[in-house]
């Protein structure tokens, strides 16, 4: 599964997320929408793992699974045991790890923002969406 989030015009600004979610080579499903507004992009981040989350639980797919983000807080929070010291993020990141314990153990994985391109494409295709939809 490949997660991204972003805020743009700025940071914090209007925020979307993308995510992909993998068997193999075979793509099972993907996603993208609105974070909100006047978020961060760790905001943003977090919604996209949450909303995968939701997406792999519904699918059924809640072992084995490998979280791929190029977002190093992200995986370092999740799967690295950094501390989390608040943020406008922390609603999300808490739900996702609520979320979280219905699933078999999961691994984060750091990825170079060139690997993510899939998933950064979908939150600049939402954000341009989000943008025409405001007019």
């Amino acid at each position: 599964m490949y997660v991204d989030g972003l805020a743009e015009p700025r940071n914090p600004g209007t925020g979307t997320y993308g995510y992909l979610i993998y068997d193999g080579p075979k793509k099972l499903a993907e996603g993208s929408g609105l974070a909100g507004y006047d978020v961060t992009s760790n905001y943003a981040e977090y919604t996209a793992l949450a909303e995968a989350l939701k997406k792999l639980k519904e699918l059924g797919m809640t072992e084995g699974v490998l979280v791929r983000s190029d977002s190093k807080l992200l995986v370092g929070q999740m799967g690295e045991g950094w501390k989390v010291k608040g943020g406008m993020y922390l609603a999300r990141l808490k739900e996702a790890r609520e979320l979280i314990k219905e699933f078999g153990p999961l691994r984060f994985e750091w990825i170079p923002r060139e690997q993510n391109h899939e998933a950064d494409l979908l939150t600049r295709l939402a954000y341009e969406q989000v943008r025409r939809d405001r007019r």
